[in-house]
């Protein structure tokens, strides 16, 4: 239980980790690096580094596995990214936020038709409630949201993306090291990332890589938003499973209003602090068995 419990814990601090990365993109593209550019260098980063202490095993036990982690790649590196930031440059970053934060529900919905799992009792009510406070943090300021159905609709794949990708590691997680696993999403990541740069030419801007707020950010993105939180979220799917890991997501927003605090200089008002009680509340509704 003991053990169980660190890996909640592990779960809350790479979600927390995962919403300081907004404020870490925005200050990238507002330096002039396009979205598919900033997924590609943070994910090469996280290979070579990964490449470097995990080299012994580079191919899967069968070709199913190694189709596995190719569509652990797809799901949860280049389409889930590239949909999202996609999303971004055609609809408000609010609606992102909030359809992004669905991610448990589809979850839980793909749990059940794969693995048969129960949903659990307290699950419905939680995800109202933690919903409700994503709801109160992104929208608060905004007096109306605006509605773009091809951005709308990118979110929501980007959500299912991530949905798929936690099923894909509950299908592989027994069967091989976290290391191992986590180096191929990388990999097939960056293999697949030409396939979006066919359909959407971009010249890559390598004279800004000595920016030190273009190189400390990248480095940022790389080792500790995706290699280490790859590693810690992949783990922590191993360890608690993929329906509990998801719900911690809600907690995603509250992390980027307060990083954006600090550094942004955004200010955190009465609305975002009722929003942070609700997630808190509805992510441990959700728990409850």
């Amino acid at each position: 239980m003991k053990s169980e419990n660190l890996f909640h814990l592990l779960a809350i601090v790479t979600v927390c980790i995962w919403g300081t990365t907004f404020v870490s993109s925005k200050i990238l593209i507002s330096s002039g690096l396009p979205p598919a550019e900033i997924f590609l260098y943070r994910f090469l980063v996280a290979y070579i580094c990964l490449l470097a202490i995990s080299h012994k095993k580079f191919m899967a036990n069968s070709l199913r596995d190694e189709l596995f982690l190719l569509l652990a790649g797809l799901f949860g590196g280049s389409l889930y990214f590239i949909t999202e930031n996609t999303a971004l440059e055609i609809t408000q970053a609010s609606n992102v936020s909030l359809l992004v934060c669905t991610t448990p529900i589809f979850t839980q919905l793909l749990s059940r038709l794969f693995y048969k799992e129960k949903f659990r009792r307290f699950f419905l009510p939680g995800t109202v409630i933690a919903l409700t406070g994503v709801a109160l943090i992104v929208c608060n300021g905004n007096e109306t949201l605006e509605f773009n159905l091809s951005g709308d609709l990118l979110t929501l794949a980007a959500a299912v993306s991530w949905a798929l990708y936690c099923m894909v590691l509950r299908r592989l997680g027994s069967a091989y090291p976290t290391l191992f696993i986590t180096r191929k999403v990388f990999f097939y990541g960056i293999l697949s990332l030409p396939v979006y740069f066919a359909f959407r030419p971009e010249e890559l801007h390598i004279g800004l890589l000595s920016r030190p707020e273009v190189y400390s950010n990248l480095l940022f993105l790389g080792l500790i938003a995706s290699m280490l939180c790859y590693i810690s979220w992949n783990a922590t799917v191993r360890m608690i499973g993929a329906s509990k890991a998801s719900n911690y997501l809600y907690i995603n927003p509250l992390a980027t209003i307060i990083t954006a605090h600090l550094i942004l200089g955004e200010k955190i008002t009465l609305t975002s602090l009722l929003g942070a009680a609700c997630i808190v509340g509805g992510v441990y509704l959700a728990e409850r068995k």
